[in-house]
């Protein structure tokens, strides 16, 4: 799959455009987990492994400013053998929702430069490429992320998410963390409803708005596909 590259100016404050990758190159890899390893420093959390861990069958999802990673978002897809990340925090929770059905997939690892003026837009921008990966390419079903407790409201009231556990410690990182889990369908529905229209982010309280539109989906989705 080759990759995509799209450009987009988040805001009057960015001094150049934005540059979606779905990063393949092991430098832009390495950059990728640089950030990730940057911010959860920042946060406190462990991050002993972060900037070397390779993401195996990963697909990772970036966003540059000129050559500077200032976003980062990890696709994992489900399999019998690997598994995912959060089996090692929440193996009976997944196991259930398997048990019922679901084509999951995970995201993880997300990351975005505190000196972007405008987050919300970036993290809607990667999620949506995300996204794009794994329901309309992956025929993913269900979403799940691992998050830290005081993210599960924003999670809930902008994007759908369900919380599908109580906070449990996360080793990987010594911070606690709930499983929460997103009906890609929801996502699809809601999507199609309001990406393209930043303006209705207040009016809707949700970040969808904030997603790319109709247009900017398929022209990625395309360049996707090749």
């Amino acid at each position: 799959m080759t990759a995509i590259e799209t450009c987009t100016d988040l805001s009057p404050a960015w001094a150049g455009a934005l540059r979606l990758d779905t990063v393949r190159h092991d430098s832009s890899r390495l950059s990728a987990c640089s950030l990730v390893a940057r911010r959860y420093a920042e946060r406190g959390y462990l991050c002993q492994d972060l900037s070397t861990h390779s993401e195996g069958g990963a697909t990772i999802c970036s966003a540059f400013q000129g050559v500077n990673t200032v976003g980062t978002i990890a696709v994992r897809l489900d399999s019998a053998e690997v598994g995912l990340a959060a089996d090692r925090v929440f193996p009976e929770e997944l196991a259930a929702l398997r048990a019922s059905g679901a084509n999951l997939c995970e995201f993880g690892r997300l990351a975005l430069d505190h000196q972007v003026s405008d987050n919300k837009q970036l993290l809607a921008h990667l999620f949506h490429l995300a996204y794009l990966h794994a329901h309309r390419l992956a025929a993913c079903d269900l979403l799940v992320i691992e998050v830290n407790p005081r993210h599960v409201p924003f999670y809930k009231r902008m994007l759908g998410f369900e919380a599908r556990s109580e906070a449990r410690l996360n080793p990987r990182v010594q911070a606690p963390a709930v499983l929460m889990s997103l009906d890609l369908l929801h996502a699809r529905e809601q999507i199609a409803r309001l990406g393209g229209q930043p303006e209705r982010v207040v009016e809707t309280r949700s970040l969808y708005p904030c997603f790319y539109g109709e247009a900017e989906e398929a022209a990625l989705l395309r360049k996707l596909r090749n």
